[in-house]
């Protein structure tokens, strides 16, 4: 999901930053619900150490390799927000992505806009979508396959989408640029496949957690119903 340098690149790489404020927006509204919904300041600031070291660690350490216009990584990112909520997830995407960029690659940090926003705003979205395909007396140690694919589909489609709007953006609708959209599109549903079985083996741990031992670390929702 990163933008390769000059992909975008000149005056066109302004957008990147209004679509990144945009995002940041969003995830000041997740926080905010984690710290009035679930557990307070103190549950978000532990629970977004616990991400930004994950998201740092599954960009550095899990396989990716470069696909058309960006790289295909497994983000892990209806993981992240089944266990620990949408505001702790939102802030460890966007810190382990900014902690890559300073310590390994520099030459991602103008791409840092356009990155940031193809994380978060489909992070969103997925939010929005687990109130309608979860039922509220549904913990999320519960969900189902159906409902893991549904939402790591829709958040990876969200990804392929805005990485496919940069490279138009950037390049126009010539045949390269459909090209290597399409096969960054292609390549990112083994993505798409893998994701769902790796959120089921995660909640299947997460069921053997006594709900009072990570009351802090992991989002209520993951043990309880809805409030």
């Amino acid at each position: 999901m990163h933008i390769e340098p000059g992909v975008v690149d000149g005056a066109r790489i302004i957008l990147g930053y209004g679509t990144a404020a945009a995002s940041v927006g969003l995830l000041g509204k997740m926080a905010l619900g984690t710290i009035r919904h679930d557990g307070g300041v103190t549950a978000l600031a532990t629970r977004s150490l616990a991400t930004t070291a994950l998201v740092f660690c599954f960009f550095e350490l899990l396989p990716h390799y470069p696909v058309g216009v960006s790289e295909v990584h497994l983000i892990l990112g209806s993981t992240l927000f089944l266990i620990f909520g949408a505001g702790p997830a939102a802030i460890g995407l966007s810190l382990g992505l900014l902690a890559q960029g300073l310590l390994l690659a520099p030459f991602d940090l103008p791409q840092y806009g356009m990155n940031v926003t193809t994380l978060l705003v489909p992070l969103w979205g997925l939010s929005l979508l687990a109130r309608k395909i979860i039922p509220p007396r549904t913990p999320y140690v519960e969900v189902t396959y159906l409902q893991a694919l549904t939402l790591s589909t829709a958040y990876q489609g969200g990804i392929v989408a805005w990485v496919a709007f940069w490279a138009f953006y950037g390049n126009g609708f010539g045949s390269e640029s459909l090209v290597s959209g399409g096969t960054f599109g292609a390549a990112y549903m083994t993505v798409i496949l893998l994701e769902p079985l790796v959120d089921l083996g995660v909640l299947a741990a997460a069921r053997m957690m006594t709900p009072r031992v990570g009351r802090h670390l992991v989002h209520n929702r993951l043990h309880h119903a809805a409030a």
